[in-house]
């Protein structure tokens, strides 16, 4: 027997609408949420009234309930742009970057001149490494709105990743001339300066950026990097402290405040109070998502046992003759960026930064296990990688690409480029794990930062690299250790510059003039003389190494 309509549901609806939009009015959000959501009960196909209870929600920061109620208004309308943009939004701030990108391009697929849909999902894309999409999202968000602040920053940021660093400092600063209240601009200023050393400047930047918008507060992790914090900076770790508990403050925020606290607190020597901060952002990149240490065991299993001695034999079959890449390898924090810094310091070498090109293909190759023509695949990411490295730098000799994580691909990349030159950097396990335990990665990188689960990641590593070094071949597999480089320079640099053969340059001893853009955390280290300081860093944080002082040689 069906149930019979309910004569009073569409009045006692309009009376929740009613009394929900009036503490909307009153900005009220978390009020409002109880009137809509009783009326969406009566009326759950409502799209509008779903809609509606989402932003209240998203608003207030339930994000879970928030996008329950946009896929409610979504499917009851699958046209309905404005709740497909809205659940991206609330994707975004969850962490779940894919589904806020299929969002987002739902959204503009009904709406193409929706500008900011098209910003946002070109900055997520561009966290994936997917550099040309990012590129094509933003060109669409300066098309659409090319005279709207999102707009505006969709063009800047589109020339930033091109590498057009003078042309997007000038839209930046056209961006501010009509809106200097805009504090994504002056964040997004802050580090094209920062990457140029130019580190006072950029720490007015930041500063303005966070006073303008206190929700920015991670931008507090970039303004702790432009130098060192010192007694002078009074006041500026109680700030950090204050906006912790800034109302709306989004995890990924949170993070970077932590991190800037510890690194400041290191600097003014309170380093309980720094690992404090360190663990204590951990815990929040713990809250996104869990690693799986045995998974990653089981695959680079299944990568050694893939990359046999015999298999490796036929590089010069299999592979390109080119000798243009130079890969700079190892974990993060061992020192890729002041090896890069010194070998493009050579006038034939274009410095390629962190390229994500073979952790796409790795991962196509070793998802296929072997399936496939082996020899045409290599061809194939043989060409692509070098339209790659000639669009950065089309007449140079040598391209650096200084991804960490190749160390994963070690393998392929010798047998696309048998001729390539493969740097593996290695510094002492325990300051390399401290070290990235006090850095920001993002959230969407399938990386451990601290605990138990770094020092198994870093075994791991250990394995693999072990394995690289007795199969690959010891001209095309150079070692660097960060001490022995910053206690005598000259001779490893030497030693680095003929390895990918080319003649001695004297500027490659003063990597701290190297001119271009750094965009790794190491921006200010990158600007100083080399220096011995970092050895043996986690002495000073012995008694709070946890989990890391099992990497303690």
């Amino acid at each position: 027997m069906s149930q019979s309509p309910n004569p009073a549901a569409p009045q006692q609806v309009a009376l929740l609408l009613a009394s929900a939009a009036e503490l909307l009015r009153a900005g009220r959000p978390a009020d409002a949420i109880a009137p809509l959501r009783d009326a969406a009960l009566l009326e759950p196909a409502n799209p509008i009234i779903q809609h509606d209870l989402g932003l209240a929600c998203l608003e207030v920061g339930c994000l879970p309930d928030a996008i329950e109620a946009f896929q409610r208004a979504t499917g009851s309308d699958p046209r309905y742009t404005d709740a497909y943009f809205r659940l991206g939004i609330a994707l975004e701030k969850l962490g779940d970057i894919g589904g806020a990108i299929v969002a987002y391009d739902r959204a503009t697929e009904l709406s193409p001149s929706l500008t900011e849909a098209w910003f946002r999902a070109g900055a997520l894309v561009y966290t994936l490494g997917h550099r040309d999409e990012a590129i094509g999202c933003f060109r669409r968000a300066a098309a659409t709105g090319s005279t709207t602040s999102f707009g505006r920053l969709g063009k800047a940021r589109a020339l930033l990743i091109e590498n057009r660093n003078q042309e997007a400092e000038k839209v930046l600063r056209h961006t501010l001339a009509l809106d200097s209240t805009n504090a994504m601009a002056h964040d997004l200023l802050g580090n094209l300066l920062s990457e140029f050393g130019r580190f006072d400047e950029a720490r007015e930047c930041f500063e303005r950026a966070i006073t303008l918008a206190p929700l920015l507060a991670g931008s507090y992790y970039d303004l702790v990097r432009c130098r060192a914090v010192t007694t002078d900076d009074d006041g500026l770790l109680q700030q950090m402290e204050a906006a912790l508990a800034t109302p709306g403050l989004e995890a990924a925020q949170r993070l970077r405040v932590h991190l800037a606290i510890g690194k400041a607190a290191e600097d003014l020597g309170d380093y309980a109070l720094a690992m404090q901060h360190f663990d204590a952002a951990d815990d929040v990149r713990r809250s996104f998502g869990s690693f799986d240490s045995s998974a990653f065991s089981t695959e680079i299993d299944r990568l050694i046992a893939r990359c046999t001695p015999e298999w490796i034999a036929r590089a010069p079959e299999l592979g390109s003759s080119d000798a243009k890449p130079v890969l700079i390898i190892g974990m993060p924090r061992s020192g890729t960026t002041l090896v890069e810094q010194i070998v493009s310091m050579h006038p034939e070498v274009g410095a390629g930064d962190e390229l994500n090109f073979w952790n796409q293909r790795g991962a196509a190759w070793h998802g296929s296990g072997g399936v496939g023509n082996e020899r045409s695949f290599l061809a194939q990411a043989a060409a692509d990688y070098l339209g790659v490295l000639r669009s950065i730098a089309p007449k140079a000799a040598r391209v650096t690409d200084k991804m960490p994580f190749n160390f994963l691909w070690a393998g392929l990349i010798h047998m696309a480029f048998p001729r390539a030159t493969i740097i593996h950097c290695r510094r002492a396990a325990a300051d390399t794990a401290l070290s990235i335990h006090q850095t920001h990665f993002h959230p969407s990188l399938p990386f451990p930062t601290g605990g138990a689960e770094l020092v198994a990641y870093f075994r791991s590593y250990q394995r693999l690299v072990d394995h690289w070094r007795s199969v690959l071949p010891a001209d095309r597999f150079i070692e660097v250790d960060y001490e022995d480089l910053t206690r005598e320079p000259e001779p490893v640099i030497r030693r680095i510059i003929a390895a990918c053969g080319l003649t001695w340059h004297d500027a490659c001893l003063r990597p701290e003039c190297n001119t271009r853009a750094v965009k790794t955390p190491s921006k200010w280290q990158a600007r100083q003389p080399i220096y011995q300081t970092s050895v043996a860093r986690w002495r000073r944080y012995k008694p709070w190494l946890g989990p890391l002082r099992e990497l303690v040689d």
